[in-house]
């Protein structure tokens, strides 16, 4: 059988007679009567018969905005953590970045008028860069020289046979100032001249990277030749130094004699293919004398004469450094021969002597050889005379 509800007025009157006072049914009851007045027009009474429906109604009405409250403060929390989250990240970077340079080489092309090398941007993060018969235009070999600049890949630059006269060296004379990776440079072949050489002349004396210089066939004078000597004797760090196939004469083999002989870093120099005579080859010799450093000397295809070989041969009882020795095509005849020979009594760390196609004779020959033979010391591994040295001499080279 059902059981009927009690009604408050009975339930409020037991709890008075059992403890004195209001019981605790009819205080939670007036309590949840107030709370929800200003939502209900009037409070369920729990004596209606619907008042279990519609206190279910009220607690599902309850727990989901409680539970629509939670997810808005979850959703809020969230929203909180992710401007968070947003401030800490990185921006993108709309900037490209162009290490080697390519986009920069472009835009000067494009602003000097020139039709970019594509060996040049194919190449441009190589470690050596060989551009050479390109016949390059003074504007070309700027916007060329202004890339490079910047470039720090390439430390080996040849730049032989391009036609860049005076102007297209002194824009690369600036660059080298800029650049300081590399260390060894070739524009041989390009008729660069007086102009070319102050230019270059001036870097030598600043960049302390260039190793390996080479200057060969750019139709340099005496007085470009000063100026190349002059910057050698404050140079200290180029090791190699070609200046063959040019046109120096008597002034500059002054001028680079007293160069040589102050010169600390040189340790291979290729004067051949010059016009050193006389005076001007007895002054490289002396040079020859003083230096300490070189271990390579290449006089070739000059002219000597037997005033020069005689000069080379004081300068080799000094110098006990120099290992290898060109002399060939100098119009050295019989007595230089000799001369050079007293040298060879006392030198002992010479080891490659090439002397081809001098008029020494046969005694020529033997003098050398006899002095290299009674030479306790001597270190000679090399001798080259490519003349004909008939019987006698083939006998002497036996013993």
């Amino acid at each position: 059988m059902p059981l009927s509800p009690v009604p408050e007025q009975e339930a409020d009157a037991a709890g008075e007679r059992l403890s004195g006072n209001a019981s605790p049914v009819s205080l939670a009851s007036s309590a949840s009567s107030s709370r929800n007045s200003e939502t209900f027009s009037r409070s369920p009474d729990i004596s209606e018969p619907n008042c279990r429906e519609n206190s279910a109604c009220l607690l599902e009405q309850t727990l989901n905005y409680s539970e629509e409250e939670d997810e808005d403060e979850e959703e809020a929390e969230d929203n909180q953590v992710e401007e968070w989250d947003t401030d800490l990240e990185i921006e993108k970077s709309t900037i490209c970045y162009d290490p080697a340079g390519k986009a920069r080489y472009l835009a000067i092309c494009q602003a000097y008028g020139v039709v970019p090398i594509s060996y040049f941007l194919r190449h441009m993060k190589d470690s050596e860069l060989t551009v050479k018969h390109r016949g390059l235009s003074p504007k070309a070999a700027k916007a060329l020289a202004l890339s490079l600049t910047s470039n720090t890949s390439i430390v080996k630059l040849n730049l032989s046979d391009n036609g860049l006269d005076g102007n297209g060296a002194i824009a690369m004379a600036e660059m080298l100032k800029e650049n300081c990776y590399i260390s060894e440079l070739d524009l041989s072949e390009n008729r660069v001249g007086t102009k070319g050489a102050e230019a270059l002349s001036a870097v030598l004396r600043e960049n302390p990277v260039l190793v390996t210089v080479k200057l060969s066939g750019n139709e340099f004078n005496d007085r470009a030749g000063k100026y190349l000597a002059d910057a050698l004797v404050t140079n200290q760090k180029v090791e190699h130094l070609d200046l063959s196939h040019n046109m120096l004469g008597q002034p500059a083999g002054e001028a680079l004699g007293v160069a040589m002989a102050e010169n600390v870093g040189l340790k291979k120099l290729d004067l051949s293919w010059n016009n050193f005579r006389g005076q001007g080859a007895v002054a490289v010799a002396k040079g020859l004398g003083a230096n300490i450093f070189l271990r390579v000397l290449d006089l070739s295809y000059n002219g000597f004469g037997n005033s020069g070989a005689a000069a080379l041969g004081a300068a080799l009882k000094s110098n006990n450094v120099l290992e290898e020795l060109h002399i060939g095509n100098n119009c050295i005849a019989l007595e230089g021969a000799l001369a050079l020979a007293l040298g060879l009594k006392g030198n002992k760390n010479l080891r490659k002597l090439k002397m081809s196609r001098n008029p020494i004779q046969n005694e020529g020959c033997l003098g050398i050889l006899k002095a290299i033979r009674v030479n306790p010391g001597a270190a000679m591994e090399f001798l080259d005379f490519s003349v004909r040295v008939g019987q006698k001499g083939k006998t002497s080279c036996r013993k």
